[in-house]
């Protein structure tokens, strides 16, 4: 079922249709209507109700009324004190129509119901009489053609019953004293039934300063009469008075405001019954009746309502529980074609406002929203908070009428309008523009949290609000999620704490934050942060002899070691699927050379690229988090002046910001590349092969291994069938029938066209179970003229990998076995158990005699017989020396390290000794800074001896 927009169900009044009402007309004003110079809607009977929602306060007020008019009981003075707004003269026009009879009242809506129910068939017209408080002034008197009027009671005396009325109350008016409880008594009881309106009373008495004559009386004689007029209403059974007190102190005003109302509710508190205000749920209807000619069809509001609260049903964890009861169903359904959440915003939370007035300003602000809305075509389903018109100037205006100073900046840059970042966001993506995600989402925080105010505690709207503001049924709810953090990361009015958000007028870190990240230095800064954050994601658990972030070809050593070298690629050296790529150039570089030399090892390299796409976000976001981390630092350290709220939200600002880095960096080093060449027209043609690894998996080093054994990259078990083919290809060829198995290992090394094996026990292992049948090759420790050390073929046995060693072509090796078996059979030895390598070594025949090799007791063992053959010939030290340049001596020496020490210490058993002997001579001598320097570096580097000595 599609959501039909609230423009084809609801209509407004055709004042709000067409924007010709005024503001004022929402401000009911008794004394206009006691005039009867009030607007139709307030000043006829029939039409005041037929928009009027009677709330439960009201009811049983006009039910209390009735039955005190009828004589029938009911309260003689009631008290309608509410906050500013609060629907208290609305109320009082309630009453007045109802007591003037000017309209029969079963014409007037709601009313028959309330006269049964308070048991009345007939209820008597009564005299009217209203005191305006404002209107009225103390030092000015009313003329009414003979008659002038000074004081409060002599304004009620001639309301109720004109020159009669006036005459009981006369001296007292001519004096300012107030005329005694039976005075008043009696002339409630000759205009009974009679109704007494007073509203602003606070207004009028706080204007009178204590001690000082005015024609109104002085404070007290009024005070005074308020007194005697509450005691004597009690005693005429049909005359009610309704007075109106104020509750905000905006309304109470100063010093002698309070001391009026404080006075007047001592007296009002002996007789009163105070009238219960609307209650917000109530105010729904009250909107919904004064703003719209018809809300629509029964039916079709269910219906929208119903797939909302199946929306936030099947989203529960997404909005508030209260959506989830069916309570808020009817709630959605009583204040249709409004969202119940824009009730709730203005009611709780700009209702604290002084300026606002409940009711009232509402019905104002909600008429504009209405009127643009309708104009513009809105699509909606139901007005919502993100729905307002921010950028419409009236309702923008009435929005910040209510607040402090600066908020118009605030919103046409970063709420709504045509230049505010919002619109710039939806403008540019269309996932967000398509729903207008981002103006929806800055215009609920705007509601949601403008009135709030740095004094309170808890600040700002829940991000389930903001979603219950902005999203409709059929919206993707993450694509709001998404552009809410996208405003945390641009706006710079814009604060959040863990999932709240709120707007200020005073500016965030952020600008301060954009004003650094513009400082921050690619090379100084940025590179270096870049190389230690992806140095950590690999960790110290993997195959790899090392792993190399952003190093120089001539810093990646070009050496067999224990495992291949990653070899990770800057930040300029990105792959991409459609551009030249940067990363194979660079790539090839490190894989041809070592610095200025050419590489030899070349297919122990792997490579890592970053995506060249992701890029240009990194780096942004590396600058962001370098920037937020500069600031939290000089918070910290007093160098920037800043309150706790702005050290938390920078100390958030900058957490968020290496967690998204640390994401950001998964999603850019994901490009495996593997150099490998082909052989076109008899030369070899390096070519590149890549493969993306996840940047959602766990653990990266693991995936890298993964992949490069999942493409057969990198060679972690070698079948010897391969190992056979490979000497078949290359080697065993052309009347060769031996190699030396050490030169086929490094050339695995060195050869892309090779395999690429993980490391040397992998070639062994091959080797040793290649030679464990007779149907691939041989193997033999060494050769001595015609004759195999250490042969192996068809047994068990352990492969050494040196200079001597062989791999030998199996038919070749299969007619040296036979040889060794025929000449076994022809000259039996017996075996001597236990005799260790004398019974293994290779013996020979006569010394000169042409005879065929005798061959030795075990045929198949390499390390005994080639421990035997060599003892003698052992050299078990070494000892090199060399001069280096004292100017590439770094450079000298780590070559020395890779190309020959490294060779000894790759071994098992081998131990190396270094020493480091250096001289250096100046004419003229060495200053006496240089030498305490150097002293100090060679006692930190623990030098055996230094010294500086003279000729």
């Amino acid at each position: 079922m599609s959501l039909k927009p609230w423009t084809e169900i609801a209509r407004p009044h055709k004042d709000v249709l067409e924007g010709s009402f005024k503001q004022s007309e929402f401000a009911a004003d008794i004394t206009q209507v006691a005039s009867g110079t009030a607007p139709e809607e307030y000043q006829n009977a029939e039409m005041f109700f037929s928009r009027t929602y009677i709330t439960e306060g009201m009811r049983l007020l006009l039910i209390s009324v009735a039955q005190r008019l009828a004589g029938q009981g009911g309260d003689p003075v009631v008290q309608l004190q509410t906050a500013f707004g609060g629907g208290k003269t609305h109320t009082m026009l309630a009453v007045y129509h109802l007591a003037n009879r000017e309209v029969s009242t079963d014409k007037l809506m709601g009313v028959p119901p309330i006269l049964d129910e308070a048991g009345i068939s007939e209820l008597p017209r009564a005299r009217i009489a209203v005191l305006d408080g404002i209107r009225q002034s103390p030092s000015q008197s009313s003329t009414y053609g003979s008659i002038t009027v000074n004081t409060l009671w002599g304004e009620l005396a001639w309301r109720l019953l004109g020159q009669e009325g006036y005459a009981l109350v006369a001296d007292s008016d001519a004096d300012g004293t107030s005329p005694g409880k039976e005075v008043l008594k009696e002339l409630l009881t000759r205009a009974a039934p009679c109704v007494i309106l007073v509203d602003e009373l606070v207004a009028y008495i706080r204007q009178l300063e204590l001690g000082k004559q005015y024609k109104g009386g002085t404070f007290d004689s009024n005070i005074s009469f308020i007194q005697g007029l509450t005691e004597a209403l009690k005693a005429v059974p049909n005359a009610i008075l309704l007075a109106s007190l104020p509750e905000s102190e905006l309304e109470v005003g100063g010093t002698m405001g309070q001391r009026a109302l404080n006075s007047l509710e001592k007296y009002f508190a002996r007789v009163e019954s105070v009238w219960k205000p609307v209650g917000s749920s109530e105010s729904f209807e009250i909107v919904r009746r004064r703003l719209f000619e018809s809300s629509g069809e029964r039916g079709e509001i269910e219906g929208i309502s119903r797939q909302f609260s199946d929306f936030y049903r099947q989203h529960a964890d997404k909005f508030p529980v209260e959506t989830q009861s069916n309570e808020y169903f009817e709630r959605m359904c009583s204040s249709y074609p409004i969202h119940p959440e824009v009730f709730d915003r203005l009611y709780e939370d700009w209702s604290t406002l002084d300026k606002f007035q409940r009711t009232r300003g509402v019905l104002q602000y909600m008429a504009i929203v209405i009127h643009r809305l309708w104009n513009d075509g809105n699509k909606d389903a139901l007005i919502m908070p993100g729905s307002l018109p921010l950028d419409d100037a009236s309702v923008r205006h009435k929005s910040i009428h209510y607040l402090a100073q600066g908020w118009e900046p605030v919103i046409e840059k970063e709420v709504d309008g045509p230049r505010s970042v919002p619109a710039d966001i939806d403008g540019h993506h269309t996932l967000f523009g398509g729903v207008q995600a981002a103006r929806r989402t800055a215009r609920a925080i705007f509601l949601g949290s403008a009135p709030s105010s740095q004094e309170q505690m808890i600040r700002g709207i829940q991000t389930e609000r903001i979603l219950l503001a902005t999203v409709q049924p059929g919206q993707t709810i993450g694509v709001f999620e998404d552009v809410l953090k996208r405003l945390r990361d641009r706006l710079h009015y814009l604060y959040a704490e863990q999932d709240r958000y709120w707007l200020d007028t005073k500016p965030n870190l952020r600008r301060e934050m954009e004003s650094r990240k513009q400082n921050i230095s690619e090379r100084d800064d940025l590179i270096p942060l870049l190389k230690d954050r992806v140095s950590r994601v690999f960790g110290r658990n993997h195959q790899f002899s090392g792993i190399h972030v952003f190093t120089p070809s001539a810093d990646v050593p070009d050496d067999y070691g224990t495992g291949p070298r990653l070899v990770v690629l800057p930040t300029n050296a990105g792959y991409s699927r459609t551009d030249t790529n940067q990363a194979f150039s660079e790539a090839e570089k490190i894989l041809r050379n070592r610095g200025d030399q050419p590489r030899q090892k070349q297919n122990r390299l792997i490579f890592l690229a970053p995506d060249f796409d992701v890029v240009s976000r990194l780096k942004e976001q590396a600058r962001i988090y370098l920037a937020w981390r500069s600031i939290v630092a000089d918070i910290e350290s007093g160098t920037l002046n800043q309150d706790l709220s702005h050290l938390n939200q920078s100390k958030r600002s900058r957490d968020g910001a290496e967690q998204s880095l640390t994401q950001l960096i998964r999603e850019t080093w994901k490009w495996l590349l593997a150099p490998v060449e082909d052989f076109v027209k008899g030369r070899p043609e390096l070519k590149w092969e890549v493969v993306a690894i996840a940047p959602t998996a766990q653990n990266l080093i693991q995936s890298i291994e993964e992949k490069l054994r999942e493409e057969e990259w990198m060679v972690y078990e070698w079948s010897p069938i391969h190992l056979r083919k490979v000497l078949a290809d290359w080697y065993l060829k052309d009347g060769v029938t031996e190699i030396s198995a050490l030169k086929v290992w490094q050339d695995c090394c060195h050869y892309l066209y090779l395999p690429r094996l993980v490391n040397d026990q992998v070639f062994r292992n091959a080797i040793a179970e290649g030679v464990e049948t007779e149907d691939f090759f041989g193997f033999a420790a060494g050769k001595e003229g015609d004759r195999y050390l250490g042969f192996s073929f068809g047994k068990n046995s352990l492969a050494s990998l040196d200079e001597s060693s062989l791999l030998i072509d199996r038919e070749t090796a299969a007619a040296y076995a036979e040889t060794l078996r025929a000449a076994q059979q022809s000259d039996p030895q017996p075996e001597h158990p236990g005799t260790g390598g004398t019974g293994s070594g290779n013996t020979s025949g006569p010394s000169g005699s042409g005879d065929a090799l005798t061959p030795p007791t075990d045929p198949l063992s390499v390390h005994g017989d080639k421990g035997h053959e060599s003892t003698a010939a052992n050299k078990t030290h070494f000892y090199g020396t060399v001069d280096l340049d004292a100017v590439k001596a770094k450079m000298d020496f780590a070559t020395i390290m890779d190309e020959v020490i490294q060779q000894f210490t790759a071994q098992v058993g081998v131990d190396v000794t270094i020493s480091v002997e250096i001289e250096a001579r100046k004419k003229d001598g060495f200053d006496e800074s240089l030498q305490r320097t150097i002293k100090e570096n060679c006692n930190v580097l623990k030098f055996k001896s230094s010294e500086f000595e003279g000729d």
